[in-house]
């Protein structure tokens, strides 16, 4: 007969995941796992498998519950403008505020330290962005359609641009003490969508 599991899968891959997002793969052990999610590694293993199976999982995770809310908000009827403009000075404030400044996004921390030798989280990362680009496209050819952008503005080159600038806004952000410069950088930017 198969044991229950004596622990809520659902709040280890939450715990697991917000130690990552504090700490990164590399800086994360699999004691320090353990310790958090309060469960042997066994049951680790046998639940998520792998560490690195853990943190795709965990990924995952945080895609589920961040990327939706931007969708959204850059979906809404009515001007498309104005809901580009709050997302920008959205990542803006905070990528400046003091909590959410120290830990920055999942996955752009993901893309820092693992773009370079990690496929499977590099592949997470680019569908997070062709997400983000793609609301933002979206936003924009809506804007243009309804007069807001100009007619000569080319809304996939801008939501590219805007999608490099929301990406720098979290690392600068993320290492900086000065929240003007992240603040400044986004109002220039939207400076291009008059």
């Amino acid at each position: 007969m198969a044991r229950t599991k004596e622990f809520d899968p659902d709040a280890a891959l939450q715990s697991a995941l917000e130690l990552f997002w504090e700490r990164g793969y590399e800086a994360t052990s699999m004691a320090d796992l353990v310790d958090r999610l309060g469960i042997g590694r066994a049951s680790i293993y046998a639940t998520f498998g792998s560490k690195h199976e853990l943190y795709l999982r965990a990924m995952d995770r945080y895609a589920e519950t961040r990327e939706p809310s931007l969708v959204v908000q850059l979906s809404q009827p009515g001007p498309a403008l104005p809901a580009v403009r709050a997302v920008i000075r959205g990542f803006a404030a905070e990528a400046s505020s003091d909590e959410e400044r120290l830990v920055g996004c999942f996955f752009t921390n993901t893309a820092a330290e693992l773009a370079p030798h990690d496929r499977a989280a590099t592949r997470r990362v680019e569908i997070s962005w062709e997400h983000i680009e793609t609301a933002l496209h979206s936003a924009l050819v809506r804007a243009q359609a309804q007069g807001e952008l100009p007619a000569e503005r080319a809304p996939r080159a801008l939501a590219r641009m805007l999608l490099v600038l929301l990406q720098g806004i979290r690392i600068v952000g993320k290492a900086s003490g000065d929240p003007a410069r992240v603040r400044d950088a986004a109002e220039q930017a939207l400076a291009l969508l008059d």
